[in-house]
C-alpha cells in the first residue's frame, strides 16, 4: 500500500468533444435557460395580442382582460401538467410526436410531426422579427437593416448551439434571469403603486365597432393562446437533461408553467386596474413598465432585456426541433443523416436544417413580424391536442390508477386547445393562414414518401431475412489509372498487387511524344504490370477510362473489377486547392454509369 497517495482508478482518458458527456447535458436551471425562453418571453405579445382583440369593442371592454388570461392560464397549468406526463411515458423525446405514433397512429404522428416542424421555423423566424421590431424602435436608424440584423442574429445562435445545448444554455442563463426578474418587477412594483409612476406613447381612440360577445371574446382568447407556443419544447428534448433525465424536464415544465403563469395573471390584473389600451409608437408591456419603473433607466434597461430575450428565445427550437427530426429519421420519416451523432444533446445535421428553413422564411418576408404572426400558434395548437388525445387513449387503455383524473385534466386540456386552434385558424385564415393548412399537408406526404422509400430499399436488401451464401472468390482485375511514372504510382501499384490477381496500369494521352516518352519510362522501371495507353485526340482524360473500363466489365468473364484511384492529399487543408481533383470527378462518373467496384487511395504529402 502506498501511503500518502490517492487511490485512483486506471481507466482510459478519451478526450471527450464539445456536446459530449453527461456533463454536457441540461440541469433543471440550464433547461429553463436553453428551452423555455420562447414561452417566457410570449408575456411581451401575448397580453398585448388580447387587449388588441377587445378594444375592437372599445376600451370598457379591456377588463375582461383579466378573466381570458385566467382561462389561459387554466389552459397553460392542464398543459404543464399534460406535458409532464407526456416526458415521464415517453421519457425518450418528441412530445406530441411520440404521443401520437404510439397512442393514434401513424398519420397522426405525420400531422403532429409536420405541425411541429412547422411551429418551430416559425418561432425562430417570428422571435428574430420581433426581436428587431423592438431594437428598431429603440434605435430607428436599424429599421432598414431589419433582416441583416435578423439573420446575423440567426447565424450567431446557430454557431452557438452547433457547439452543444449545454453552450447556449450557459449563454441563455445571464438574459433569462434578468428577464424573469425584470418582468416580475414590473408586476410587483406596478401592484404596489396606488397609480402607474409615469404614461408613455401618445393616446388613441379606440371607437366601439364590434360588440363586447362570445365571437369577440373567443377571439381574444385564442389570440392570448400565442402566449402558450414553447410550452411543448420542453418534452420534445427531454435527452438532452442529465440523469435523471425525466424527473429534471418535470421540474422545469413546473417552474416554466409557474413564472409563466404568474407573470401573466400579474400583468392582466395591471391592464385591467389602470386601463391599460394600446399607444402608438410602444407596447403595452412598455407602457406597464414605465408604470412600475418610471422613465429612467430601469425601463430602458428592461426594454432592451427584452429585445435581447426576443432575439434568443429562437433558442428555444434549436434546443427541440433536432430532436424531433433524429426521432423523424429513427422511423425512417426523415433522412437518416438526421439522426447521426446520437450521443450529442443536439443533432447538428437538425440544428443547420432549423437554420436554412428559418433563413429562408425570414429572407421571404423581409423579417416582417406582421406577415409571420397569422401563420403562428396554429402548429402548436394541433401538437397541444394530439398530445393530450393521445394520452386520454392512453390512460384509458392502461388504466393506472387515478387514471381517470388524469384523462379528465388531458380531455379538458385538448378541448380548449382545439376550440382555440380553430378559431385562430378561421380568424386569421385569409391574413396568411392559409399557407399553413398547405405546409403541413405537404410535409406530411413527405415523410410518407420517405419512409416508403426506406421501406422498398429495405425489401431490395432483404433487411431482416438471412441471406444466401456468398458468391464464391473469383479472379480480379484492379486497373490504376496513372499519368506518368513516379513515387505516386509505385504506391498505386503495390496496393493493387496486394489486392486484385491481375493488375494493368491506364494513361491517357493526347500527344505522341510524351506517349513515347511515357512507354520508354515504364520499360525502364519495369513494374511488372502492363501499361496501356489511350489515345485522346480532344484531350477528354475521364471519359476514355470510363469507355476502357466498361469495355473490361463486358469482356471480364464474371471477373470482379476493381478501379484504384491514387490521389494526393496535402498536410495542410490550405492547399487543396491548389490540387486537381480529377480522381474524385472519375469516381463519381464510375459509380454512376458502372457496378465495378471504385476505391480511392490516398497518397499524403509532407507539404
Amino acid at each position: 500500500m502506498a501511503y500518502g497517495l490517492a487511490r485512483r482508478e486506471l481507466r482510459p482518458r478519451v478526450p471527450l468533444r464539445p456536446g459530449e458527456g453527461e456533463k454536457h447535458h441540461l440541469t433543471s436551471l440550464e433547461g429553463l435557460a436553453a428551452l423555455s425562453l420562447d414561452a417566457l418571453s410570449s408575456v411581451a405579445y401575448g397580453p398585448e395580442a388580447i387587449v388588441l382583440a377587445l378594444v375592437a369593442a372599445g376600451t370598457g371592454a379591456l377588463s375582461a382582460t383579466l378573466p381570458i388570461t385566467l382561462a389561459i392560464t387554466f389552459l397553460l397549468a392542464a398543459l404543464v401538467i399534460s406535458y409532464g406526463q407526456v416526458i415521464a411515458v415517453h421519457p425518450d423525446g418528441g412530445g406530441a410526436y411520440a404521443v401520437s405514433k404510439a397512442e393514434l397512429g401513424p398519420t397522426s404522428s405525420l400531422l403532429a410531426a409536420a405541425s411541429l416542424v412547422v411551429d418551430y421555423v416559425l418561432t425562430v423566424a417570428v422571435s428574430l422579427a420581433a426581436g428587431g421590431d423592438a431594437l428598431a424602435s429603440a434605435f430607428p436608424a436599424l429599421a432598414h437593416d431589419k433582416l441583416l440584423i435578423c439573420l446575423m442574429g440567426l447565424a450567431l445562435l446557430t454557431g452557438v448551439n452547433l457547439r452543444g445545448v449545454t453552450e447556449s444554455a450557459r449563454v441563455l442563463m445571464l438574459p433569462t434571469v434578468l428577464f424573469i426578474v425584470a418582468i416580475l418587477g414590473v408586476v410587483v412594483l406596478g401592484l404596489l403603486r396606488p397609480h402607474p409612476a409615469a404614461v408613455v406613447g401618445m393616446a388613441q381612440s379606440f371607437p366601439a365597432h364590434e360588440t363586447l360577445g362570445l365571437l369577440l371574446i373567443l377571439k381574444a382568447f385564442s389570440s392570448g393562446c400565442s402566449a402558450l407556443t414553447g410550452v411543448e419544447a420542453i418534452a420534445n428534448a427531454v435527452p438532452t437533461f442529465r440523469t435523471p433525465r425525466f424527473k429534471r424536464a418535470q421540474r422545469t415544465e413546473l417552474m416554466l408553467g409557474a413564472l409563466l403563469g404568474i407573470m401573466l395573471v400579474g400583468l392582466a390584473v395591471l391592464i385591467r386596474r389602470d386601463h391599460v389600451a394600446p399607444r402608438g409608437g410602444v407596447t403595452v408591456l412598455a407602457q406597464l413598465t414605465a408604470g412600475a419603473y418610471g422613465t429612467g433607466w430601469a425601463y430602458y434597461a428592461t426594454n432592451i432585456i427584452v429585445t435581447l430575450v426576443l432575439l434568443l428565445a429562437a433558442n428555444t427550437s434549436f434546443g427541440g426541433l433536432p430532436v424531433l427530426m433524429s426521432l423523424l429519421a429513427r422511423d425512417h420519416r426523415l433522412p437518416h443523416l438526421f439522426g447521426l451523432r446520437a450521443e450529442r444533446p443536439v443533432y447538428r445535421y437538425g440544428v443547420v436544417a432549423l437554420a436554412l428553413m428559418a433563413a429562408l422564411l425570414l429572407i421571404a418576408v423581409n423579417a416582417d413580424t406582421h406577415r409571420l404572426i397569422p401563420l403562428f400558434a396554429i402548429g402548436v395548437f394541433i401538437g397541444f391536442t394530439l398530445s393530450q388525445l393521445g394520452l386520454v387513449r392512453h390512460w384509458a387503455r392502461q388504466k393506472p390508477e387515478g387514471w381517470k383524473r388524469r384523462a379528465l385534466i388531458n380531455g379538458t386540456g385538448a378541448l380548449l386547445t382545439t376550440l382555440a386552434g380553430v378559431i385562430l385558424l378561421t380568424t386569421k385564415f385569409l391574413e396568411g393562414a392559409w399557407v399553413v393548412v398547405i405546409a403541413v399537408p405537404l410535409m406530411m406526404l413527405l415523410f410518407a414518401r420517405i419512409q416508403r422509400y426506406y421501406t422498398e430499399v429495405g425489401k431490395e436488401l432483404g433487411l431482416g431475412r438471412i441471406p444466401g451464401p456468398p458468391d464464391r472468390r473469383t479472379a480480379s482485375l484492379v486497373i490504376v489509372p496513372l499519368g506518368d511514372v513516379s513515387k505516386l504510382a509505385r504506391h498505386a501499384i503495390g496496393a493493387a498487387l496486394a489486392l486484385g490477381d491481375e493488375v494493368v496500369a491506364v494513361a491517357v494521352q493526347a500527344d505522341p511524344d510524351k506517349t513515347r516518352a511515357l512507354r520508354e519510362a515504364w520499360e525502364r522501371w519495369d513494374p511488372g504490370v502492363r501499361l496501356d495507353i489511350i489515345d485522346s485526340p480532344h484531350r477528354s482524360l475521364v471519359q476514355p477510362i470510363v469507355d476502357y473500363v466498361q469495355r473490361a466489365a463486358q469482356d471480364g468473364d464474371g471477373r470482379q473489377i476493381a478501379v484504384l484511384i491514387p490521389e494526393v492529399e496535402p498536410r495542410h487543408r490550405r492547399y487543396e486547392i491548389l490540387q486537381n481533383q480529377r480522381g474524385l470527378l472519375l469516381a463519381t462518373v464510375l459509380r454512376s454509369r458502372t457496378d465495378v467496384v471504385v476505391c480511392m487511395l490516398p497518397y499524403r504529402l509532407r507539404l
